[in-house]
C-alpha cells in the first residue's frame, strides 16, 4: 500500500510540473509583445503579483524557515526567475505611465521580500515562528496574486472580449490550483489550502468568461482586421489619385 507521504510527494511533483507550465504559459503573450515592441493593453499586475508570491514562497521553503519543503522551494525559485524575465521585458517594451507603474510595483516587490526576510531571520529563532509569520504572509499575497486578474476580468466583462486574458494562463491556473489543493489536503496544510482553493475558484471563473465571450472576441478581432484592410485600401486609392493628378501631361 502506498504511504500518505509518497502520495503527497507524487502529487507535489505533478504540481511542480503544472506550476512550471503555469509560469511558462504567458510566453505567447510576451512573444507577441516582443514582435510588436509594445505591451499594448496587457496589464503588468498579474506578473508582479506572481513574482512577489513566488519570492515569498521561496523564502517559506528555505530549510532555515520551513524544513523539508524542497518541492515548494524548487518550483518557486524557478517561478521567481521566469516572472523576473517577464517583468523586465514589460519594463523594456512599455513607456510613460505604464512603465512607471510597473517599475514602482517591481521595486515594491523587492522591498517587501527584503523587509520580511530581515525581520523573520533576525527576530524569530525557531522554525515554528518563522513558518507561522512567512506562511501567513504567503497566504495573504497568494490571495492578492489570484485577485490580480480581477482587473483584467472586469475589462473582459466590460469589453466582451477575452483577447487580453490568455486562455493558456487560465487553463494552467486551473490545473495548478487543483493539484496544490489536493497536495495540501492529503496532509493538511492550511497555508497552502486557502490560497490554492481560492485560485481554483478564480480560474474557473476565468474559464467561464472564455466560454461566454469567445465568439464576441473573434468577431471584434475580425472586424478590426476588416477596418485595417479598408483603411489600407483607402490609402492606396488616395496615393494613386495623387500620383495620377501630379503626373505631367504630354
Amino acid at each position: 500500500m502506498v504511504s500518505v507521504d509518497a502520495m503527497r510527494t507524487a502529487v507535489g511533483i505533478v504540481g511542480n510540473a503544472i506550476a512550471l507550465g503555469l509560469f511558462l504559459s504567458p510566453l505567447p503573450t510576451f512573444i507577441r509583445i516582443w514582435k510588436k515592441k509594445s505591451v499594448e493593453e496587457f496589464s503588468v499586475i498579474p506578473y508582479v503579483a506572481t513574482l512577489l508570491n513566488c519570492m515569498l514562497w521561496m523564502l517559506y521553503g528555505l530549510p532555515i524557515v520551513h524544513p523539508n519543503s524542497t518541492l515548494v522551494l524548487t518550483i518557486n525559485a524557478a517561478g521567481t526567475a521566469i516572472e523576473l524575465c517577464y517583468v523586465i521585458l514589460y519594463l523594456f517594451f512599455s513607456d510613460g505611465p505604464k512603465r512607471s507603474k510597473a517599475l514602482l510595483l517591481f521595486i515594491g516587490d523587492l522591498a517587501i521580500v527584503a523587509t520580511v526576510s530581515a525581520i523573520v531571520l533576525v527576530f524569530f529563532n525557531t522554525h515554528e515562528r518563522r513558518s507561522l509569520i512567512v506562511g501567513i504572509l504567503c497566504v495573504i499575497f497568494c490571495i492578492i496574486m489570484y485577485l490580480a486578474p480581477l482587473t483584467v476580468m472586469r475589462s473582459v466583462i466590460k469589453n466582451k472580449s477575452v483577447e487580453y486574458m490568455p486562455l493558456s494562463l487560465s487553463v494552467a491556473s486551473f490545473f495548478n490550483g487543483l493539484c496544490w489543493t489536493i497536495y495540501a489536503l492529503i496532509r493538511f496544510d492550511l497555508y497552502i489550502t486557502i490560497p490554492n482553493t481560492l485560485g481554483l475558484l478564480f480560474s474557473i471563473t476565468q474559464l467561464v468568461l472564455h466560454v461566454l465571450y469567445y465568439k464576441t472576441t473573434k468577431m471584434q478581432i475580425a472586424e478590426r482586421k476588416k477596418k485595417g484592410e479598408v483603411c489600407l485600401t483607402g490609402v492606396v486609392v488616395v496615393d494613386s489619385l495623387k500620383t495620377s493628378t501630379s503626373a505631367p501631361s504630354n
